[in-house]
């Protein structure tokens, strides 16, 4: 349902008022994309809750499951999933509690801790993969065209956006 009254849009014809036409794009694009990711977001929420995930730990989980070994170096995680090292810490404390992933030395380098999916683990990411595929990634919101059309240009703006390395 579409509401009537769109806040976002009339933020633009604030902006537009106030003299800041030069800013206008930028501030519609930057609160449009914020208020998607926050409807995004709640629709993941709701649908891993039943299986005790946050959307953080189970991209850790799945990102463990699409690996050979099923284990990663810690750095590895935090670079692949582009979080911070504190949130991948937190996320990996979270799943050994629950008994889904675990901590275990490398074994060439004593330097480094490798993360562990368990087979709990693997049942669990299973389940919540297919829970997310139907109820959320399946239909996302926009027909495949257009879909298509914003992939490509999220893809230019994450590019645009990224510092230089």
């Amino acid at each position: 349902m579409r509401a009537e009254f769109d806040p976002i849009e009339e933020s633009r014809k604030q902006w537009l008022a106030h003299g800041w036409s030069d800013s206008a794009d930028g501030m519609t694009l930057v609160t449009s994309i914020m208020r998607a990711h926050q409807l995004l977001l709640a629709r993941v929420d709701r649908t891993l809750k039943p299986f005790a995930l946050t959307f953080s730990r189970y991209e850790v989980l799945a990102l463990l499951s699409f690996t050979r070994r099923g284990s990663l170096p810690m750095n590895k995680i935090t670079k692949r999933l582009q979080v911070h090292a504190t949130s991948t810490t937190n996320s990996v404390d979270r799943l050994e509690a629950a008994g889904l992933a675990a901590r275990r030395p490398h074994p060439a380098d004593g330097r480094t801790t490798l993360v562990e999916i368990t087979e709990a683990g693997r049942t669990l990411v299973a389940r919540a993969t297919a829970a997310l595929n139907a109820e959320v990634f399946d239909s996302p919101g926009l027909e495949a065209a257009p879909l298509q059309r914003l992939l490509g240009d999220l893809a230019a703006l994450r590019a645009g956006l990224e510092p230089e390395a």
